[in-house]
């Protein structure tokens, strides 16, 4: 496998994981709570960036690659999964919002995977309302990371009511997405 631009920045998006992870679990002492929020926050803030990055110059440098279309939205669940666990174990999100999300993940990533595997890789296409999901997720994340008040700015207070948007986008993003997979899932498990 060749390493081109976009697979390196992924490769970089995972890397950063255990970075913004790690920041949230360094002692009080060493590093206080509002420059820890600010330092975990802006390296989630790096990290999401790097996605767009890496499909713009995927598709700017024509470097989309087989490997790139399975890695990065892989990429994207661990660093998903792994920011809703630091925010559950900092008591920032409900646990049950947070197993809606992980859970609706990786069924869908699943089930996306499964369709490849039978040669319908289109039959799962992304739609707006997972992309709408997608997009509200990440700020809400990055917003209960952050969690202090910025200026006048109540952070927590929309962090929490954007990640309960995206917990109820989730549900419907997931219904939509089951319903396209159904025929394809009926067939094969042979349900009449």
């Amino acid at each position: 496998m060749k390493i081109n631009v976009p697979n390196a920045l992924t490769f970089f998006r995972v890397f950063l994981i255990p970075c913004f992870v790690g920041i949230y679990y360094l002692p009080h002492t060493l590093i206080g709570q509002p420059l820890m929020n600010w330092i975990g926050a802006g390296i989630f803030l790096f990290a999401a960036i790097t996605d767009w990055l890496d499909g713009f110059f995927a598709r700017y440098l024509n470097q989309v690659s087989k490997f790139g279309a399975f890695f990065d939205p892989v990429a994207d669940k661990l660093m998903v999964v792994a920011a809703l666990l630091v925010l559950v174990e900092l008591d920032r999100v409900n646990a049950i919002i947070s197993l809606v999300i992980i859970g609706r993940e990786l069924s869908i990533s699943s089930l996306r995977e499964w369709m490849a595997t039978i040669g319908k890789p289109g039959g799962m296409a992304v739609m707006f309302v997972g992309k709408l999901k997608t997009t509200i997720q990440m700020i809400a994340i990055l917003m209960l990371l952050y969690w202090d008040n910025l200026w006048f700015i109540n952070v927590k207070w929309i962090g929490n009511i954007l990640i309960n948007i995206a917990a109820l986008l989730t549900v419907i993003s997931m219904g939509y997405y089951i319903r396209m997979a159904w025929p394809t899932l009926r067939k094969s498990i042979k349900i009449r």
